[in-house]
């Protein structure tokens, strides 16, 4: 058996947290849970503490899994900017802001973040040239407190020591160190994340962001006067990360209730505070978020959506990882065909994968627009040796989480009194967006009846806008100012939200009133 790697620094000794483990079969052969794992629910063990008791029976269990994430780093052209990061080097000396950090003749390096909550992504950037040296990746360790951002708040909560924030720390520290270079060389780090992501990042009090109006604890304040931005900078050393003893730690500013710091770091990607044109975007996530607007007035909410379509609560779905299952085809005898991400063998289903399989079982009659089997099989076998198949409690949570982002996306066009026929671009952007079959994904109503001519595929556009943030200080200023401008439009009070929800349930495109032109 190959020698498998579990994160830990506490030499195993149950103090760090980090040696979780996900046990898909034989829990009952383990011993019970030990103090140090009181923090566990459902199936996760911390694999020091979990000792097998029974010599009979399989016990099945997994890492979390990291570093070969499919993530598309060339959706967005480069934005053409003047290069001027917080931190420079001058005359041998680098300074951070007006900082001395004192002398350094090395590297000059900063890691740009995307903390979703289902993936993490993290970038080495040198701040000179403004080179991507390296990529790594890896499942969110948070996800034992639950898949979604309210499970995640709740158990915040519940339970003392910042848990989650230190779980994630101990995984993006391991992601540090495997980059190619000097821990002394990193400067700076930019992390870009949802409202809760990003407020349990740097330890926060998240409560408030679970409870109506749904707003962090830096935006009350903003609200009050007591502070300039919901941006966040603070010194990397109190969060135990192997950087440089002076760096800092920046998060660009949150727009509001769960529209994150995220949203605003797709903002500039997209270079939005120099558009004259409207424009839409739709970031695809557990909580997808959709803009409508120009430089001058932007509209924006947040879609409940759910980990579905990353894998999340699909019983053979997966991230985007090497063996994931990218697109699928059934032919008309009933035969299924995929390619897997790697071409390696298939070990489950990815949100691209998934959205195909559902547009090729209507294609082909065998699901009805209501999301059930036409010959009443459940579940659809995809490959019958691996055990991967689709269910029909998978497509229940798959229209759920559509159907939260169809409604947001009809309420936001709305309320923003845009005339939609006006959209010169729409932006798909998501982990897996680059990657989606837009016909399909059209098909089935996941995203909006958009005319292709004006739909731009762009990846993950949050990792791109953390890029720039930490290129530029010039363009975080100027995100400040857009993002002082966006209007927070707030589903929950939209009393045909649940009409929207209702008929986005079902599968079938999701007219939105632009006709493609000749």
């Amino acid at each position: 058996m190959p020698e498998v790697r579990i994160p830990t620094s506490c030499r195993k000794n149950g103090k760090c947290r980090e040696c979780m483990v996900e046990v898909d079969e034989g829990m009952e052969h383990l011993s019970p849970h030990s103090p140090e794992e009181s923090h566990l629910g459902g199936d996760f063990r911390l694999s020091c503490r979990a000792q097998i008791v029974s010599s009979e029976g399989t016990v099945r269990c997994r890492t979390l899994r990291r570093g070969a994430l499919q993530i598309s780093n060339d959706g967005i052209a480069p934005a053409q900017f003047e290069i001027d990061p917080a931190v420079e080097r001058r005359k041998g000396e680098v300074f951070i802001g007006d900082e001395s950090a004192g002398e350094w003749s090395g590297e000059l390096n900063g890691v740009a973040v995307d903390l979703g909550t289902t993936t993490v992504v993290a970038r080495l950037i040198d701040l000179e040239t403004g080179k991507v040296r390296a990529t790594r990746s890896f499942e969110n360790p948070q996800r034992f407190g639950g898949s979604d951002v309210m499970a995640r708040i709740q158990y915040d909560c519940d339970h003392k020591g910042r848990l989650l924030q230190r779980t994630l720390l101990g995984y993006l520290s391991h992601a540090i160190e495997d980059f190619p270079c000097a821990a002394e060389s990193i400067f700076e780090i930019v992390v870009a994340g949802n409202s809760t992501m990003r407020d349990l990042f740097f330890g926060l009090d998240v409560h408030s962001i679970g409870q109506k109006p749904y707003r962090s604890t830096t935006e009350h304040e903003l609200r009050a006067g007591d502070r300039d931005s919901t941006s966040l900078s603070q010194p990397a050393k109190r969060f135990g990360l192997p950087v440089n003893p002076a760096a800092g730690v920046y998060s660009p500013p949150l727009i509001s209730g769960h529209v994150g710091a995220d949203t605003a770091a797709c903002l500039l990607a997209v270079e939005l505070a120099e558009e004259d044109e409207l424009v839409a975007l739709m970031d695809i996530g557990t909580n997808t978020e959709f803009v409508i607007g120009n430089r001058e007035k932007l509209f924006v909410a947040s879609c409940p959506a759910g980990p579905a379509f990353e894998g999340g609560v699909i019983r053979c779905g997966m991230p985007g990882l090497e063996g994931a299952i990218e697109s699928i085809e059934i032919n008309d005898a009933g035969d299924v065909s995929y390619e897997t991400i790697g071409g390696r063998e298939a070990k489950g289903i990815c949100g691209s994968g998934i959205v195909d399989l559902l547009a090729e079982l209507l294609r082909t009659d065998r699901m009805n627009d209501l999301g059930r089997y036409t010959d009443e099989s459940d579940p659809f076998v995809v490959d019958a040796a691996r055990n991967i198949v689709l269910t029909e409690e998978d497509i229940s949570q798959l229209a759920q989480a559509k159907a939260a982002n169809v409604a947001g996306a009809q309420i936001v066009l709305q309320q923003s009194g845009f005339d939609v026929s006006k959209i010169t671009k729409f932006y798909l952007a998501g982990g897996f967006a680059k990657h989606l079959n837009l016909d399909a994904a059209k098909q089935i109503g996941l995203i909006p009846d958009f005319p292709d001519s004006i739909i731009t595929p762009i990846g993950n556009a949050a990792i791109e806008g953390a890029t720039i943030a930490l290129l530029s200080a010039s363009r975080r200023k100027g995100l400040e100012q857009l993002v002082g401008r966006a209007t927070h439009v707030e589903l929950e009070t939209d009393e045909s939200f649940f009409d929207h929800f209702v008929d986005g349930c079902q599968f079938r495109p999701a007219n939105v009133g632009i006709a493609e032109t000749a």
